[in-house]
């Protein structure tokens, strides 16, 4: 019997830094044992200071990168990131359904670790209303949670009634990140829509600037412990100790001006 690789896809934006998007993903993937295939959606300019231009990519050519690797290869999960508008967020989604994917984990990308925008507004409405009801877990941060729910979130008392809200009466389980949040100790708070029960996922805080591509690095993790087989409660564990021990490597590095990023490989190569 010949061997099989654990596939990940990665639908996602390009970051000319390396840090983030299709390039962070890639990276995460690789180093969690799954193999990287990838559908770009936009090509952005940028680096460790900011955003500079973001270029969509023409929405066939999305849609053909998607069915071109899945016809051929397949995917035991896939990962959606950066999709800019509301006309390629309802590309991917009708691309995706062709192909009865189980594992699918959307990080809702909105803001740039810079603070450049991502996503256009009339897309927000899209992507709650059309893509998130068909994915397995949603990654939001803070911000990227007031955004979808309408309004602010002020504690981390708050945090599990907010995942709750955002799970869409229990379609998608929610991976609320506190990393915005001031608190030395931070708890995320992951609620499994499949059997209705949360998790409290604590960590120390690290101080660091070195943050750019930690939504893209965390939700490609989960897809990529998904993809092995691992249960949904157990996937979401191993790639917070993943994305925790990345961060931690990577503090003491410098590298740009601005925001750098995690060290993807720091199991392997120092």
């Amino acid at each position: 019997m010949e061997k099989q690789y654990k596939r990940v896809l990665t639908i996602a934006g390009s970051d000319s830094g390396g840090g983030a998007g299709i390039q962070a993903d890639i990276k995460t993937i690789s180093a969690c044992g799954c193999y990287a295939m990838s559908s770009i959606t936009a090509i952005t300019v940028q680096n460790t200071t900011g955003v500079r231009g973001v270029y969509p990519v023409p929405l066939e050519a999305v849609s053909g990168q998607i069915s071109s690797v899945l016809d051929d290869i397949g995917a035991d999960a896939v990962k959606i990131g950066m999709l800019h508008s509301s006309e390629v967020i309802k590309t991917v989604k009708d691309t995706l359904e062709k192909y009865k994917i189980k594992n699918i984990v959307l990080d809702p990308v909105m803001v740039a670790t810079s603070g450049d925008k991502l996503l256009k507004d009339e897309a927000i409405e899209t992507l709650k209303n059309y893509l998130m009801p068909v994915v397995r877990v949603i990654t939001p941060n803070i911000p990227e949670a007031e955004i979808l729910l309408g309004k602010k979130i002020h504690s981390q008392k708050e945090l599990p009634q907010m995942a709750k809200e955002l799970s869409l009466n229990r379609s998608v389980s929610v991976l609320l990140k506190a990393g915005h949040l001031t608190d030395n100790k931070l708890i995320d708070i992951f609620y499994n829509a499949e059997n209705d029960r949360i998790i409290a996922l604590k960590t120390k805080k690290i101080n660091t600037k070195n943050i750019h591509g930690t939504g893209c690095t965390l939700s490609s993790a989960i897809a990529s412990f998904l993809a092995h087989g691992l249960p949904l409660n157990d996937a979401v564990r191993e790639a917070k100790n993943y994305i925790d021990r990345a961060i931690a490597s990577g503090a003491e590095y410098a590298l740009g001006k601005g925001h750098g990023p995690v060290h993807h490989f720091h199991k392997y190569w120092k």
